[in-house]
């Protein structure tokens, strides 16, 4: 039984570690974009890092985008921005 616990073990924290790396998309008004800093902050009061590549669209206050983000380190990293219909 013992030889069956840490396998067991390690493939439920291998499945746990996944689903916490999960994307996750949030749709919004922009409050505020800064391509200087990297900042896209909506009016959920959510400030999003934007990756360095990141590429401006001409997004601009008031515009509905979707945000698709990862937690990392207690910062919202955002991986893709959208302008939403």
């Amino acid at each position: 039984m013992r030889r069956y616990l840490v396998p067991a073990s390690l493939i439920a924290a291998l499945a746990l570690s996944g689903a916490a790396m999960a994307a996750t998309t949030t749709t919004g008004k922009i409050t505020s974009f800064d391509m200087k800093t990297h900042q896209l902050k909506l009016d959920n009061g959510v400030v999003y890092m934007l990756p360095s590549t990141f590429k401006d669209p001409g997004l601009k206050a008031g515009e509905k985008v979707s945000v698709t983000w990862v937690m990392k380190g207690g910062q919202y990293d955002a991986t893709t921005v959208s302008v939403a219909k």
